[in-house]
């Protein structure tokens, strides 16, 4: 028999008593909170999280961060001091946690720098908050990540004159991975407003002035931003649908100006996009607007942003404000008086997170002590914010890789597809005689004139791609060095630089642009054919943000002189092609009846030099379209296109026809329109219908043609618009080519609502118009029959 020591029974025994403690510590000490679980699902990880919040750590995720010291001027309100984290501010400031942060790549040199800064702020909120809870890193991302190095790709007008979705959902994809790359989850983009007055300085960030344009464009840019769903993986991002709401047409065209409509408008046009983006979308994230409907500002409209948004609608995501949007009841609408009132009112309105820094949602945790805020309505707020953190995969795994992150910022496959955006978005206005496209060995010397020729333009919301190229300079890597080509600036639409942020503007001098215009004759006459680069620049047309941040227009003749400048190079008796750059559509009447060519970009991105100087040589054939009727004069607002019968009698001293209508677009290609059919002709209120059409490429070079398909209900017990643009499709088609295009047309296409506010397909007889814009259609008929 063996003998054990005492030592040895003595370890022996401890031993056995520490195997079995477990068994009689608490169960809980050893369990993984439910809300760090990845297994368990999202509604019960959230539930969980908020059980366990205090009062203030729940406020904390209900207001933002902004870190530019343009804004945030004392460094003792700073978290973040030239680049770097500031750990000590952050233990004062950040102790409870912090719901989302405005732009860290305004506070970062590059991709590299800005992954760092959020990877270093992820892991001090995981090891020095209570709880843990990452932060939510937002980014502007209107036409590309509006950060330093991010490929910037054309404007939003211009993305919609590529009327290819599949175009705008391949291009957020990559915008998406280039601010997911550096530690940004949340892009405040697509803006899905309507452009129904031009002199509003924002038309530059919208898809156009049609529903049913906005809604397909919103929806692949949404798809594009988020990815197949439901989560965000680590290459997408939360979209933000943006302004909620009637946004675009503001009283006198200045913005946040109000939007008096009857409910039938606002329902008919105004929300179809957010309607589409909430439920094909599937979007994460809204935006409340600035401006007021009927006399309730959107940050305080119960009735948009919950009735509407998430009882009619579905939406289950998070509702921000937009910057400031909640002090503006105080300071600019003037329906309540405090910062305490503004944040009870926006909060019982539906507003979830206070942008861009906290300012009247802190005084919420005070009200619930007081009994003033009810604690359940900061819980829903809270749960939604929450919620979108989870679908983003924070509490998972919330850091990036900043390798990767320099790696994939404006890489050549990015660069690559801002280039054939910019391509598809180019508008052929005008080719009289077929100047275009030129034929570079006929052009010994080309003149390239104008204020936009040796600039890169890229429009608002843009930041420093790091490269770009302007139409003098495509030009030239164009023809090579085996042709001269000439350059004078002629005139300056404004003397102060094109600034977008800056708060002066100077409009050009018109001493001085006389004297650049007698130097640009000089230099035009050398050449065998003159290019003018006209248009706009970042000042004149733009947010207008405040009083004296100035953006809108009161005219939309051309700025700078630049008439003047046309007429003088027409005189010169050499070709003429004018190249136009802006951000919203000028009356070009001058030139429009003088220049025989007349080419549209807006804007269009690090790449559009390239572009255009392809398309005026021949490479590229244009097939962009019109996405905003062109207007002759002010006197013509509002002229979208869908228009009621009675809306458009004959002016004493003019026409009503617009300068350019909506859907136009030429190509150096020609095209027939042949075979219009409707399959079958005749349907019930809820029937599905087909409708056909041949289209011919009658030339001898290939092009792109969008065929557009618009509808007209002949009488209805409610007026109805002269037509509607209800589907549309970009083909390419070769020389001689003909290809078959099919629509569907059903309940969705041809219901509105009628005098009892209920969606209906009236018994009757639709006009079906197909054709290459919105004016030069063939049409047949479609028959509603009562059952």
């Amino acid at each position: 028999m063996k003998f054990f020591s005492p030592a040895r029974i003595a370890i022996a025994t401890l031993l056995a008593l520490l195997i079995c403690v477990p068994l009689y510590w608490p169960s809980h000490a050893q369990e993984v909170p439910a809300y760090r679980n990845p297994k368990l699902p999202i509604e019960q990880r959230v539930a969980d999280l908020v059980s366990r919040m205090t009062l203030e750590e729940k406020v904390a995720q209900m207001i933002g961060a902004w870190e530019n010291p343009a804004f945030m001027k004392t460094p003792e309100s700073r978290f973040v001091e030239n680049g770097a984290f500031v750990p000590e501010r952050a233990a004062v400031l950040l102790k409870d946690g912090l719901g989302q942060m405005s732009r860290p790549s305004e506070v970062t040199a590059g991709p590299r720098e800005e992954a760092e800064l959020t990877n270093t702020i992820q892991k001090w909120m995981k090891e020095n908050t209570r709880l843990g809870i990452p932060v939510l890193f937002h980014e502007e991302c209107l036409h590309g990540h509006v950060a330093p190095k991010g490929t910037s790709y054309p404007q939003a007008i211009a993305l919609a004159s590529t009327w290819d979705p599949e175009l705008l959902h391949e291009v957020f994809t990559a915008t998406a991975a280039e601010a997911r790359a550096r530690g940004a989850e949340e892009c405040l983009a697509p803006v899905l407003d309507l452009a129904r007055d031009p002199r509003w300085g924002r038309t530059e960030e919208t898809y156009g002035e049609d529903p049913y344009l906005v809604s397909r464009l919103g929806v692949a840019a949404i798809q594009g931003f988020q990815g197949d769903g439901p989560g965000i993986d680590k290459s997408h991002v939360l979209a933000t649908a943006k302004h909620f709401a009637v946004h675009g047409q503001p009283e006198g065209g200045t913005n946040v100006g109000p939007a008096n409509y009857s409910e039938r408008t606002i329902r008919e046009y105004w929300l179809k996009p957010f309607e589409a983006a909430v439920k094909e979308g599937h979007v994460q994230t809204v935006m409340a607007s600035y401006n007021e409907v009927d006399g309730i500002p959107s940050h305080s409209n119960r009735h948009l942003l919950v009735d509407i948004l998430r009882y009619e609608w579905g939406f289950r995501g998070v509702l921000v404000s937009d910057y400031f949007g909640v002090m503006e009841l105080i300071r600019v609408h003037h329906v309540v008086g405090t910062k305490e009132a503004a944040a009870k009112l926006a909060l019982d309105s539906g507003v979830d997170v206070e942008l861009p820094f906290p300012d009247a949602f802190p005084s919420l945790i005070e009200q619930v002590k007081q009994g003033n805020v009810s604690e359940a309505a900061i819980d829903r707020a809270v749960a939604n914010h929450l919620r979108a953190k989870f679908l983003a995969g924070l509490f998972d795994d919330p850091f990036v890789d900043p390798a990767y992150a320099e790696k994939i910022t404006n890489s050549p496959e990015h660069q690559k597809l801002s280039l054939q955006a910019a391509r598809e978005a180019i508008i052929l206005l005008k080719n009289q005689g077929n100047l275009l496209p030129l034929d570079a060995s006929k052009y010994k010397r080309i003149a390239v004139i104008g204020p936009n020729a040796a600039d890169v333009h890229l429009g608002g919301y843009s930041n420093k791609p790091g490269r770009g190229v302007s139409i003098l300079q495509g030009i030239k890597n164009r023809v090579g060095a085996g042709t001269e080509v000439l350059y004078a600036e002629g005139t300056k639409i404004t003397e102060t630089l094109a600034d977008w942020d800056a708060d002066k503007v100077v409009l050009g001098d018109p001493d001085l642009n006389a004297k650049r215009i007698a130097e640009a004759v000089k230099v035009a006459q050398k050449a065998d054919v003159i290019i003018l680069a006209l248009g706009g620049n970042e000042q004149t047309s733009r947010e207008a943000w405040a009083p004296e941040h100035k953006g809108d227009r009161q005219d939309l003749n051309l700025i700078g002189n630049q008439d003047d400048l046309a007429k003088a190079m027409l005189a010169t008796h050499k070709p003429v092609i004018v190249f136009l750059q802006h951000g919203s559509p000028n009356s070009i009447n001058y030139l429009a009846e003088n220049v025989p060519a007349i080419l549209e970009g807006w804007y269009l991105g690090q790449e559009g030099g390239t572009a255009a100087a392809e398309v005026l040589f021949g490479d590229t054939n244009p097939g962009g379209k019109l996405p905003i009727t062109v207007p002759k004069s002010v006197g013509q607002l509002p002229d979208y296109y869908y228009q009621k019968p009675s809306a458009k009698r004959e002016y004493l001293d003019g026409d009503t026809k617009p300068l350019y209508p909506f859907g136009w677009g030429l190509s150096y290609a020609t095209y027939k329109y042949e075979n219009l059919k409707v399959t079958p002709d005749s349907t019930g209120p809820e029937g599905k219908v087909h409708v056909s059409v041949s289209v011919t490429n009658t030339s001898k070079v290939r092009g792109d043609e969008t065929v557009q398909l618009y509808i007209r209900d002949e009488i209805s017990s409610v007026t109805r618009p002269i037509k509607e643009l209800r589907g549309f499709r970009r083909i390419s088609l070769d020389a001689g080519q003909t290809k078959t295009v099919e629509f569907p047309l059903g309940f969705e296409e041809l219901s509105f609502l009628n005098r009892d506010m209920h969606r209906v397909v009236e018994p009757g007889t639709f006009k079906i118009m197909v054709g290459g814009n919105s004016v030069d259609l063939i049409e047949t008929t479609l028959t509603i029959s009562d059952r």
